[in-house]
């Protein structure tokens, strides 16, 4: 099977940085593209940046400019450098794995998720 595991979230002032780290790991062949999502109290998960096995980004508007995704694809590891937070950012962050091609077929997979809040 596929796991995802992430790491590096947790309380953080206002204006100060996070790195999220999310690892996948079992039988994987290629995973198309890697993503962050998170779901704040009370609202639906939302997109918040992914990359594709190429490097192709995409950004939700409101990180655009405060976070940058990158991907080691060797390690099949994504990570989420957060700058400039805002107490808005508060949310439980999921990693995506979007696309995965495995042994069985092709599937997509997600994280356990990580707690990011951010005080005023």
């Amino acid at each position: 099977q596929v796991q995802l595991v992430e790491s590096g979230g947790g309380l953080v002032q206002a204006g100060g940085s996070l790195r999220l780290s999310c690892a996948a790991s079992g039988s994987i062949f290629k995973i198309h593209a890697m993503g962050w999502y998170r779901q704040a109290p009370g609202k639906q998960r939302e997109l918040v940046a992914t990359i594709t096995d190429g490097g192709s980004t995409n950004y939700a508007d409101s990180v655009k400019g405060r976070f940058t995704i990158s991907r080691d694809n060797a390690k099949n590891t994504v990570y989420l450098q957060m700058n400039s937070l805002k107490p808005e950012d508060t949310a439980v962050y999921y990693c995506n794995a979007d696309s995965t091609t495995t042994p069985w077929g092709v599937y997509d997979y997600w994280g356990q998720g990580t707690q990011v809040t951010v005080s005023s």
